[in-house]
C-alpha cells in the first residue's frame, strides 16, 4: 500500500493541506511541513512556486510570487527536502506546472522527487493524452502516484478515464473557478454526491474554496476528505510564527 493510500484506509474525513515551498520565508518549507504533521494534517500538497499558476487564486499566486522572490526553485526545494523523511511520515505530494518541470527535466524531476521521499505528483496542465503517451512510464518507474483533477463540468466518461489513470486519489475541483473562490456549496455538494454515486476506483478529495470546519464537514459527507490551501496560506501570512499559525488554523478545522 502506498503512503498516499494509507490515510484513506485508517479514517474518513482525510485532511490535506496545501502549502507553498519557500513561503513565507525561503527556509520555511520544512518548518511548515513539520508543523502541519504535528497539528493533525493527514497529507500535504507542497506547491512548487510558478510565475503563471493558472489554477490558483490571488492568495496562492501571491505566495508563489513571494516564494520566487525569496529564491525558491525546484533545485532549491530538493536541497531542502534531503532527509525530511527522517521526521515526516505523512504523505507529501508535489503540485506544480509543466513548464518549470520540463525545464528541469521530467525524468530528472521524477528521479529526485522519488529519492527525496515524495509520494506523488499533481500537474494540472498535463493533459491525459500526453500523460498516457509520454509520461506514465516514467512516473510508474519511480513509483510516484499521479493525481488528476475533475470539475463539475467533466463528463462522466472522462471522469472514469481520469479515475482510471490516477492513483492515490482523485482531486475533485469544487468549481471551475480558481483556488480560494467563494461558491454555492449546495451545487458543490450535488456534484460531490454525483461523484460518490459513480463508485470510482480512487478515493476523492475535494478542493478549491474550502475554508473552514463547516465547509470541511459538509464535503466529507460525500467525499473522502478535502484539500485546504488558500485559507491556510492566508493564516500563515497573518502570523509571524509558523507553529502558532498552523496550530490555530488546524485546530479550527479539526476540533469540535
Amino acid at each position: 500500500m502506498s503512503r498516499v493510500a494509507a490515510p484513506f484506509k485508517k479514517k474518513s474525513g482525510v485532511l490535506s493541506i496545501y502549502c507553498t515551498a519557500g513561503f513565507p520565508k525561503i527556509d520555511s518549507t520544512i518548518e511548515v511541513i513539520q508543523a502541519l504533521q504535528e497539528n493533525g494534517a493527514d497529507m500535504i500538497e507542497l506547491g512548487i512556486p510558478y510565475s503563471d499558476p493558472l489554477a490558483d487564486g490571488p492568495i496562492i499566486q501571491l505566495s508563489s510570487s513571494v516564494a520566487l522572490s525569496n529564491g525558491m526553485s525546484i533545485k532549491k526545494l530538493f536541497e531542502q527536502l534531503k532527509g525530511f523523511r527522517q521526521s515526516i511520515h505523512i504523505p507529501v505530494i508535489l503540485m506544480g506546472y509543466m513548464n518549470p518541470v520540463l525545464q528541469y527535466g521530467f525524468e530528472k524531476f521524477c528521479v529526485e522527487a522519488a529519492a527525496m521521499g515524495i509520494d506523488g505528483l499533481i500537474l494540472p496542465d498535463l493533459p491525459a493524452h500526453e500523460f498516457e503517451t509520454s509520461y506514465i512510464d516514467t512516473i510508474k518507474k519511480h513509483k510516484l502516484d499521479f493525481i488528476f483533477l475533475v470539475t463539475p463540468e467533466t463528463a462522466e466518461e472522462r471522469i472514469r478515464l481520469l479515475d482510471k489513470l490516477s492513483s492515490g486519489f482523485l482531486y475533485a475541483v469544487s468549481s471551475s473557478s480558481t483556488t480560494g473562490s467563494a461558491k454555492d456549496f449546495g451545487r458543490v455538494l450535488t456534484y460531490l454526491d454525483r461523484l460518490e454515486k459513480l463508485k470510482l476506483k480512487n478515493p476523492v478529495l475535494a478542493g478549491f474554496g474550502i475554508r473552514n470546519r463547516e465547509d470541511f464537514k459538509q464535503v466529507c459527507n460525500f467525499a473522502n476528505g478535502a484539500i485546504i490551501g488558500s485559507a491556510y496560506i492566508q493564516a500563515l501570512s497573518q502570523e509571524n510564527s509558523v507553529n502558532k499559525a498552523t496550530k490555530s488554523f488546524l485546530s479550527s478545522i479539526l476540533q469540535d
